[in-house]
Formats: structure tokens, sequence, C-alpha cells
């Protein structure tokens, strides 16, 4: 399967529902599953978007399924499509999230380490010219966007 090409039909859908694309995964266990991640985009001066409904979901769903299927995008036997929001503590996946979610709390693992560390928790402070700012408490660190593994919000109540 092409992920690339049913990323590429996902956001077809979401545009004509109102909604962005942030990811999506095919996993193959005991079944085949088809996870696509959708957030509403943030209005010009909003760092977070305003989340997205039960019935965005449904729409990107319905929507999608059919495109699928007409299109032979999941070839083979059947699968699940899930739509569903990334959550609270979603995860962070291209320069531009970690200028979104400035000012967040995060977990950020990295595949080298960065003053001796390969695990950072801390706070978002923009990504500047390839390299993620993460205020932490001995101070402010820039860490190469390209050296993260792994990274994600941290739910704050």
């Amino acid at each position: 399967m092409d992920v690339a090409k049913v990323r590429e039909a996902a956001e077809r859908v979401a545009g004509s529902v109102g909604v962005e694309i942030v990811d999506v995964e095919w996993k193959i266990g005991k079944q085949r599953l088809l996870r696509v991640y959708i957030d509403r985009a943030p209005s010009p001066g909003q760092k977070m978007g305003s989340g997205v409904s039960h019935s965005d979901c449904e729409a990107v769903s319905e929507q999608l399924s059919v495109i699928l299927d007409v299109e032979d995008l999941v070839p083979g036997a059947g699968y699940v499509l899930e739509v569903s929001s990334p959550g609270l503590d979603r995860k962070l996946l291209k320069p531009s999230d970690y200028e979104r979610f400035s000012g967040r709390l995060a977990h950020i693992w990295l595949n080298e380490p960065v003053q001796n560390s390969k695990y950072f928790e801390g706070r978002l402070a923009g990504c500047i010219n390839g390299m993620v700012q993460l205020s932490i408490k001995e101070g402010t660190i820039a860490i190469p966007f390209g050296n993260i593994r792994k990274a994600n919000l941290v739910v704050e109540f």
C-alpha cells in the first residue's frame, strides 16, 4: 500500500470538510489498520485549532472510504479505517508543529545525544532554521529537527 497516495486522497477530503491531515499510519497485525489523524487548523493569530468533532471524523471517514475503494488504494483483504483527533498528547511531526505549539510542555527523544542526553522534557520555544528551541531548567537548548526520533506534547491540567 502506498501511504503517500492515501495521504493525498485524505488531503483532498480534509479540504472539503475544513480540517487538516495530521498523520496517516498503516499497521498490520491481527488486522490491517489505516489510521488517519485530523485536526482543525488554527485561525489566523491562534496557536491551537478548535479541535475536531465526532461529525468531522465521521465525514472524513465516509468520504475517504469511498475514495479508497474506488481508487483501490488499499488493495487486498479487508482493513479497518479509523479517523480520529491526534489527542491532547499529540505527536510533533513537522517543524511547524514546534512553532504552532510554542509554550507547551513536550517530551523529545533523540537519535543522537545533545548535551549528553537523548531525552528532554521542556517548553517548546519554536523552530528556527531547522533547530527546535526547547526551554529546560538549565536554559534554552537548540535541537536539530533531523535528530528528533520522537516527540509529543504533554497533557497539562
